[in-house]
């Protein structure tokens, strides 16, 4: 049986009492597969429009990405070359842009309707190391000029007093894009769906689906859903045999949470507070806490392995961008896999009386809850926003099931020198 993460975030709240596993056949309007973002959020919005619905976990709700992640919600996608995903659905690049603003704005949305006490706070910087990344950075700000999006550049000086570090040259700052605890935010959102009649069923793995005539049959160790759809939002831990996952890959990343910080200290560390991922393929990424802890992630690995000495690893990195920190001890460290795609965009879409969302690439935490907002609309009738993520074209990663991982790990050697290089 899995465990909860030690991580912080699990550390730092009070879980519910665990919703009973389903037991026996049940019937509802829509069956729901992962309790994270995505699937809860599909939920409260279906259970709103008074359909049934029931939401199968195979562990406890935010058990995955969605309770373990970086926290920061931001605007954009993975990917910044939006044409040819632009192209493929018959939209302009502002129209996709646009959607990852609608849902960061979502996230805040629901954050002030259902009353969440997550931590939320604004501000977001992309920080380069070196002058490839400054040109690509300016590069970046210019497109999002033209889609009337609202960022500010700065130039090494700049940067150094908005982050305490001498490791970058220059930046840029979102403060459309903000973060926030995910896991609390995850808990509100449970609870707004519980609210709303949405019925989860937690320590209850989806085993196996069927499309039958009127419907889905849905199998579990103890029962079976019956139902006239059903939603697909395991994301990187789904583990059913179905067509789409051959379209995505887990990536491990690891995250450190140092013990709380004079809060002095913490004003001076980041201005504003604010979130930070850098330029790197396989980049850092940092923000501190409500209760001043430095949350410190990366090290992505993408041949699933975890290192043997994890704290060690992420204080170097700590180090590397806070010398002043190196003597912080690390409280907390703890890892967890989100799934990619080769495009780095989204896999959103339908097939037959089956939706799924998934692969979005480390900007899970507002297109995620996004995603299952679009099908829930989908699944009330109204399609327009998930036909346009459903035209984008996505191929499955080379290697097929086994050799996918070594492949990329492979490749992963390339971007890696690359970002040595600079």
């Amino acid at each position: 049986m899995a465990k909860l993460i030690d991580s912080y975030y699990e550390a730092s709240v009070v879980r519910p009492t665990l919703s009973p596993p389903l037991q026996g056949d049940t019937q509802v309007d829509v069956c729901v597969i992962g309790g994270g973002y995505t699937g809860l959020s599909c939920a409260l919005e279906l259970a709103q429009a008074g359909r049934s619905v029931l939401v199968l976990e195979a562990v406890r709700v935010g058990w995955g990405a969605s309770g373990r992640n970086g926290g920061q919600a931001l605007c954009g996608y993975s990917t910044e070359a939006l044409a040819a995903p632009a192209k493929q659905a018959g939209v302009e690049e502002k129209y996709l842009f646009d959607l990852s603003v609608n849902a960061v704005a979502l996230v805040r949305d629901r954050i002030r309707r259902f009353n969440i006490q997550c931590d939320w706070q604004d501000g977001a910087v992309t920080a380069a190391l070196h002058a490839r990344h400054c040109r690509e950075l300016e590069q970046y700000a210019n497109a999002l000029s033209r889609y009337a999006y609202p960022v500010q550049l700065l130039d090494m000086v700049e940067t150094r007093e908005n982050i305490a570090s001498r490791r970058y040259c220059g930046a840029m700052v979102d403060d459309k894009s903000g973060h926030l605890h995910p896991l609390k935010y995850l808990l509100g959102l449970a609870r707004a769906a519980t609210d709303a009649g949405v019925k989860i069923c937690e320590m209850t793995a989806a085993t196996k689906v069927e499309e039958i005539k009127g419907g889905v049959k849905i199998h579990t160790a103890q029962g079976v859903v019956h139902c006239q759809q059903a939603v697909s939002a395991g994301n990187a831990y789904l583990d059913i045999d179905v067509p789409w996952c051959a379209r995505i890959m887990p990536v491990s990343t690891y995250i450190g949470a140092t013990e709380p910080l004079d809060a002095d200290m913490v004003d001076n560390l980041i201005a504003e507070r604010r979130a930070v991922c850098d330029m790197n393929f396989a980049l850092d990424y940092f923000r501190c806490s409500g209760d001043n802890r430095l949350l410190f992630g990366g090290r992505a690995s993408y041949a699933n392995l975890q290192p043997h000495d994890l704290t060690s690893v992420i204080r170097q990195r700590i180090k590397k961008v806070f010398p002043q920190l190196a003597a912080m001890p690390l409280e907390y460290v703890w890892g967890g896999s989100v799934a990619i795609t080769v495009n780095r965009f989204p896999d959103i879409g339908r097939q037959g009386a089956m939706y799924y969302a998934h692969g979005y690439s480390g900007h899970g935490v507002a297109l995620s809850g996004f995603a299952g907002k679009m099908i829930a609309e989908a699944i009330l009738g109204d399609s327009e926003q998930l036909d346009v993520f459903g035209r984008v074209k996505h191929t499955n990663f080379i290697g097929g099931k086994f050799l996918r991982m070594p492949l990329l790990a492979l490749a992963m050697l390339y971007y890696q020198l690359r970002d040595l290089i600079g």
